[in-house]
């Protein structure tokens, strides 16, 4: 008669363990995260954790899986882009108030400046993206993005300065130290060329230019995935203005599926030669760029554009590159980055000058700029919601922030289109913008 309290007693316990392993973090059971996230932890505190590739990725794997899955579940938050403004943001204050210890921050480091890993996230992206794509769709979108980007542009300086002049900031101060860092393409590409020009014209140290440039670019790039999450959510309550990840519609006004790699099974050996297709192309744009002058990552484009339009890959191959791009993009967005969080994302510059005339000063740019592509797109026999995520893109952080952007608004494959919005927007702002301050100054 006592075993049968002992049978139900054990069947209890496995009901409670089972319950237990379906709360998940990301794809892994609660008990098995704990059980990782301890280990990676304790590493960290003895000096344990390798400084390289290995201890990089558990890092931001084990904190941007939780950061993610939070960034889905919290009300309101979710609906604006949660994981992309969780994944970046809570990292960057940790490390403001010294709460990443020196072992996981040296794992980061090594893992994102040493060995370039937003790069190959990047060059991934746009090899599997551009030879997965529909051709028709693919050169429409090349063709038809630049009219709402340029437009887009002009209403978000107009914008700015309209704005800027209502809170007192006058006008030269708003375009060159708020509005141009927005659309300059980033800090690597944008905010650091722009430091050493403006210390060339007026002879200050180009390290004080980047401080005061440095808050409107992040603001400016918060506000934008913001922007994203929110045009998702239309596209999702009126699907009519969205293609959800396809940018330009046919003739008769239907949307233009991805080709027939999407539905294709997975074969792992050509997951691995999309891999080498990817780091050459990538590659070859740094090469080209010895000659020719123009930002490899955008020659990379290019090069990818027209071996599609040309036809010279083997279809295996796309398929291989497709479904690269494809695990990266869903496997390894939100740990990215918490990376570019940690070391991307400086918050003490961000507190320093920061008002709420100022934040109101860079959203009117972003806004605008969003707005515009919307407007245009859906004039244009483009979606309207992937056409303003497109634009979007001129105002974020660089390939960080095309990054952010896009995973905000689940748009993934946009990401060639959003390069060349950041890369030729970006080039074009910071090459006028110099000019315009020689003059001025």
């Amino acid at each position: 008669m006592e075993t049968l309290p002992n049978v139900r007693q054990i069947d209890e316990k496995k009901g409670l363990l089972s319950r237990v392993n379906q709360l998940k973090v990301g794809v892994i059971p609660l008990p098995v995260y704990l059980v990782l996230a301890a280990i990676i932890y304790a590493a960290s505190v003895y000096n344990q954790l390798p400084p390289d590739m290995i201890g990089g990725f558990a890092v931001i794997m084990v904190m941007g899986m939780l950061l993610g899955d939070l960034g889905l579940k919290i009300p309101i938050l979710k609906d604006i882009g949660g994981p992309a403004i969780l994944a970046l943001l809570v990292p960057s204050i940790l490390v403001f108030y010294n709460l990443i210890n020196p072992a996981s921050m040296e794992a980061v480091t090594t893992l994102m400046k040493k060995s370039n890993f937003l790069y190959l996230y990047i060059s991934c992206l746009v090899a599997g993206s551009i030879l997965g794509m529909n051709r028709s769709v693919l050169i429409q979108g090349f063709t038809r993005m630049f009219v709402p980007l340029i437009l887009g542009t002009v209403a978000s300086v107009v914008a700015g300065v309209l704005v800027g002049f209502l809170f007192g900031y006058d006008m030269k101060h708003t375009v060159f130290y708020i509005i141009v860092p927005i659309i300059g393409g980033g800090i690597g590409e944008g905010i650091l060329p722009l430091s050493l020009a403006y210390s060339q014209i007026l002879g200050k140290s180009a390290e004080s230019f980047v401080s005061q440039m440095i808050p409107a670019a992040v603001i400016g790039n918060i506000v934008a995935i913001i922007c994203a999450g929110v045009m998702m959510k239309l596209g999702e309550r009126r699907p009519e203005l969205t293609g959800n990840g396809v940018l330009v519609k046919t003739k008769g006004g239907d949307v233009l599926k991805e080709e027939t790699n999407i539905n294709k099974p997975v074969d792992f050996s050509l997951m691995g030669a999309g891999l080498l297709i990817a780091c050459s192309f990538f590659i070859f744009g740094g090469l080209a760029h010895e000659f020719l002058g123009i930002p490899g990552p955008v020659l990379m484009i290019i090069a990818a554009t027209l071996v599609k339009c040309l036809k010279v890959m083997p279809a295996k191959m796309e398929q291989g590159a497709f479904h690269l791009y494809k695990f990266i993009s869903t496997s390894l967005t939100w740990p990215l980055m918490v990376g570019l969080g940690i070391l991307y994302i400086p918050l003490e510059d961000v507190v320093k000058i920061v008002t709420p005339g100022y934040i109101v000063v860079c959203a009117a740019v972003v806004v605008a700029m969003v707005g515009t592509g919307y407007i245009v797109g859906k004039y244009m026999k483009m979606h309207p919601v992937d056409a303003a995520i497109v634009t979007g893109c001129h105002s974020g952080l660089g390939g960080t922030g095309d990054v952010a952007i896009l995973s905000a608004s689940n748009r993934m494959s946009l990401m060639p289109f959003a390069q060349v919005a950041t890369r030729l927007g970006g080039a074009s702002t910071v090459i006028l913008a110099t000019l315009l301050m020689k003059l001025l100054s």
